[in-house]
């Protein structure tokens, strides 16, 4: 297809040439036998017969060869006047039989009618149609030239391009059989195949996170979920031995277990609803420092159990668009998570400016390298295994937030833990 293309593109350009050349010598030829024409009419009509004669036979024949029927004879440099010729400007070639090398000229000419009768006009034109013949040969030369060539270039070209779809071909067959660590190879020259090589790479990069990600919430299932279903298992085979008086008690027991189970089920669903878009926002103007008053007034008993003081500073307020339920089950959730982990006697401070919300604690706080991780399903610090809790209320946090086109932020409140985020007005 290339070459074809190029081909088609370069004999058009030299068909151009060769129409544009042909025209070009007509036109050179024509207006010639024109000014030859118009000489001899002219000549005619200043001079006798004799001395027209005279002139006729003198002309040069480079310049034009002439013929002119004076009576039985006819004079000039042909010797003879073919039938039929058309009055210039029209034209006609014929063939002349030259000397004794027997050699034949195509010549074009014309009549021209003068004072003194009927004078043939014409030109050698083969020595232009050897050259336009030249022309063709060179150009058909070319033509196979550049077929040879484009069909060399274009046949390294597309091996090129053959070899790297092949590399390509095979690394993804090995992503297919699941090493999905494998990554195409992104050179230095930067073009269309690099490109999509580096996007086919962050593809991959997306899709390894997050079969991490599935392998990490099931690992974190199995371990969360392993103590309470044998717990389950062990009570339900005990239950026929139980003496009758303990046997509601140790149900009640079993399904506060049980409960606790289906609760985890159920956050993982609600949290996936709300990632996915599936829950709709139940959206109406929310003032950020209303919703902070109501949190303090909800948690304030909580931190007292703690022996715990919760403080609160609000600022200019801040009206946003939001789902007021979501947003106070996330908020609810970072400071009831400040008060679990501060520990006793700690301080826990509620900051409302604007658009942004801190919450800051002096407890022990969360190591750097683990500040990203606690917003993964299931994941729960060693430190907080004792607790009470599924490690998915960061995740539900983040994902209502994201909702609502938040940001979360944890840094280092020394000591402690500042919790920041930050809502669009």
């Amino acid at each position: 297809m290339f070459s074809l293309l190029v081909t088609l593109i370069i004999g058009s350009l030299l068909y151009v040439v060769y129409r544009q050349l042909v025209a070009e010598q007509k036109l050179q030829v024509e207006q010639h036998l024109i000014s030859e024409a118009q000489r001899y009419q002219q000549l005619a009509l200043t001079v006798d017969r004799r001395a027209f004669a005279a002139q006729i036979r003198t002309a040069d024949s480079r310049t034009a060869l002439i013929a002119w029927q004076a009576g039985l004879e006819l004079l000039g440099s042909l010797s003879i006047m073919p039938e039929d010729m058309p009055l210039l400007p029209d034209t006609k070639e014929f063939p002349i039989l030259v000397g004794s090398s027997e050699k034949i000229h195509i010549l074009t000419g014309g009549i021209v009618i003068t004072r003194y009768g009927p004078v043939l006009i014409a030109t050698r034109t083969d020595q232009l149609a050897a050259l336009i013949t030249k022309f063709v040969n060179v150009a058909l030369t070319a033509m196979a030239l550049t077929i040879l060539l484009t069909f060399a270039m274009g046949y390294l070209f597309s091996k090129g391009l053959l070899r790297r779809l092949l590399h390509y071909n095979r690394l993804s067959e090995r992503i297919e059989q699941g090493y999905y660590n494998t990554r195409l190879p992104v050179g230095k020259r930067n073009d269309e195949f690099d490109m999509l090589a580096a996007q086919f790479n962050r593809v991959l990069d997306t899709l390894e996170h997050n079969l991490h990600a599935v392998r990490g919430v099931t690992d974190n299932i199995a371990h969360d979920m392993r103590t309470p279903l044998s717990h389950l298992r062990i009570g339900v085979e005990q239950l026929p031995y139980y003496p009758p008086e303990k046997l509601a008690e140790r149900c009640g027991e079993l399904t506060d277990e049980l409960d606790h189970c289906l609760a985890t089920f159920n956050a993982m669903l609600a949290l996936t609803r709300i990632e996915e878009g599936q829950q709709d926002l139940e959206l109406t103007p929310v003032r950020l420092q209303e919703l902070c008053d109501d949190l303090l007034e909800m948690a304030e008993a909580l931190a007292e159990e703690q022996q715990q003081q919760l403080a609160l500073t609000t600022d200019e307020d801040c009206v946003i668009s939001g789902d007021k339920h979501l947003l106070f089950q996330a908020l609810f959730n970072l400071v009831d998570n400040a008060i679990k982990y501060a520990g006793a006697g700690a301080h826990i401070s509620i900051r409302q400016h604007y658009n942004v919300i801190t919450i800051a604690d002096n407890g022990p706080g969360i190591p750097v390298d683990a500040r990203e991780r606690v917003f993964e399903r299931l994941v729960r610090l060693d430190p907080s295994r004792h607790e009470q809790g599924n490690g998915l209320g960061l995740s539900m946090v983040k994902a209502i937030l994201s909702r609502h086109h938040a940001t979360i932020e944890l840094s280092d409140n020394q000591p402690g833990l500042l919790v920041t985020l930050t809502f669009k007005p």
